[in-house]
C-alpha cells in the first residue's frame, strides 16, 4: 500500500526551519537605483520585528565599485544603537538573538568589518565566496582560486580573533553562468575545505538558477551524508526559470533546515548602473534580461513552508505586507505571487460566493451539507475495470 505520510517518505525533512532575510544586501545590490538609508533601515528593522533572526544588511566592499552600499556604516550603526534596542524591547525582541551579516568578498572588506567591530557597530558574521568554476570565481573576485583560498584562510584567522564568524559560500554548485556544467563532488570538497580552515557555516549557493530538484536532493544528501550537522548548512537559490520552489522542496526532503531569500525575489549580480550613472559593479552582466534574475522569493517561500506545517518563526501576514511596500520602494512589480493572492485560507473567501445557493438547496429539498443525489449509495462503486489489480 502507498505511504501517505510525507515525513515517513522523507524522514530527514525538518519540522522546523530557519529562514534568513538578505533583501537589504543581495536584494538591493541588483537595483539600478539607490535605495535610501532610511528605507534600508526600515526594511531591516521591520523584518526583524516580523521574526527574522538572521539578516544580511550590507556589503563592506569598496563603495566606489558598489555605491548602493556607501551607507554601510550608517545601516550597521543603527542596528547597534540604543533606539533600535528600545524598539526591540517594546516588541519582545532580544537584539542579541539577531545575527547581523555583512558581505566581505575580499580581505580589505574583512579588515573594514573588524575595524567596525572594534568601534562597536561591526557585524556578527561576514561572508566570503568561492565558485567551483574558476571563470565565475575570477569574475567575482579578480583572483585565482588558489590565491583566494589563502586569502580566506588569513581572513578567517583575523575574524576569529575579532569575535566575528565567517560564512564560507560555495557557488556554481549546479552550474556556472559562464562556463556551464559543474561537478557536485567539487562543491562537496570545497565545503570541507571551508570547514577545514575554520568557517563557522557554509552557504550552498545556486547563483544563476541552474539547479534542478533531483540534483538539489542529490547534492544535499551527499553533503549531509558526509557532514551531518544541519546547523552548518544554508541553502541559497536564485530564480531564473521559476523552479526555485521545487529546489526548496528538494532541499527540505534531503534534510536542510536553513534557507535564505529576499522580498519580491529581488537580487542578483551587482548593478553596473545606479540612478543616472554607470558604475563598475562586478563588470558586464552575465544575463540577457534583468527581469528574469533574482533570488527565491521570501513571501512565496514562507507561504509554501507555512502551509506545509513547518515551523519558521515569522509573522507571515506582516511579511506579505512588507512585500507590498517593497514594490513601492523598488518602483515596479516584483516576483511574489503571494503578495497579490495571499495565503490559502481554510475559511475561504466567501466575499466571492455567488448569491442564492442556500435558497436553491432549500427549494430543491436538499440538506445544507448534501453533495450527492439522495437516492445514490453512501459509497461509490468503482467499475471493475478501474479497480486496483
Amino acid at each position: 500500500m502507498t505511504e501517505y505520510d510525507f515525513w515517513k517518505i522523507f524522514p530527514r525533512m525538518p519540522e522546523k526551519v530557519t529562514i534568513g532575510d538578505i533583501t537589504v544586501r543581495d536584494g538591493f545590490q541588483h537595483l539600478e537605483k539607490f535605495i535610501s538609508t532610511r528605507a534600508k533601515i526600515f526594511y531591516a528593522e521591520e523584518m526583524i520585528f516580523a521574526g527574522c533572526r538572521n539578516i544580511e544588511v550590507t556589503n563592506l566592499g569598496n563603495p566606489y565599485l558598489l555605491p548602493q552600499f556607501s551607507d554601510a556604516e550608517e545601516v550597521l550603526g543603527y542596528l547597534r544603537a540604543e533606539r533600535f534596542k528600545k524598539r526591540c524591547a517594546k516588541r519582545g525582541v532580544n537584539p542579541d538573538d539577531v545575527c547581523i551579516t555583512a558581505v566581505t568578498i575580499r580581505e580589505p572588506a574583512v579588515d573594514r568589518a573588524i575595524d567596525l567591530k572594534q568601534k562597536g557597530i561591526g557585524p556578527d558574521r561576514v561572508l566570503m565566496m568561492v565558485s567551483t568554476e574558476e571563470e565565475h570565481h575570477f569574475a567575482n573576485s579578480g583572483v585565482t582560486l588558489p590565491m583566494y583560498w589563502k586569502e580566506a584562510e588569513r581572513c578567517i584567522k583575523k575574524c576569529t580573533d575579532a569575535g566575528i564568524k565567517m560564512c564560507g559560500t560555495v557557488s556554481t554548485i549546479w552550474g556556472s553562468p559562464i562556463a556551464g556544467a559543474t561537478e557536485l563532488k567539487d562543491a562537496v570538497e570545497f565545503t570541507k575545505r571551508w570547514l577545514e580552515i575554520g568557517a563557522a557555516d557554509i552557504e550552498h549557493a545556486d547563483h544563476d538558477g541552474s539547479a534542478s530538484a533531483p540534483d538539489v536532493y542529490r547534492y544535499f544528501s551527499m553533503i549531509l551524508d558526509e557532514i551531518p550537522n544541519t546547523d552548518l548548512h544554508l541553502a541559497h537559490f536564485h530564480e531564473t526559470k521559476r523552479v526555485a520552489a521545487a529546489s526548496i522542496l528538494a532541499a527540505l526532503q534531503a534534510g536542510i533546515t536553513q534557507f535564505e531569500a529576499t522580498l519580491g525575489g529581488m537580487g542578483g549580480q551587482p548593478a553596473n548602473f545606479l540612478d543616472d550613472c554607470p558604475v563598475p559593479g562586478t563588470g558586464e552582466y552575465y544575463y540577457e534580461d534583468p527581469r528574469y534574475v533574482g533570488l527565491n522569493c521570501l513571501e512565496d517561500m514562507l507561504v509554501q513552508i507555512d502551509e506545509m506545517g513547518i515551523a519558521h518563526g515569522y509573522d507571515v501576514d506582516r511579511v506579505l505586507w512588507l512585500g507590498r511596500q517593497m514594490e513601492r520602494t523598488a518602483g515596479h512589480r516584483l516576483r511574489s505571487e503571494a503578495v497579490i493572492n495571499g495565503r490559502t485560507l481554510k475559511e475561504g473567501h466567501m466575499k466571492f460566493a455567488r448569491p442564492g445557493l442556500k435558497q436553491l438547496k432549500q427549494k430543491q429539498g436538499e440538506n445544507p451539507d448534501q453533495l450527492l443525489p439522495a437516492e445514490w449509495g453512501d459509497q461509490a462503486v468503482l467499475p471493475e475495470k478501474h479497480r486496483p489489480a
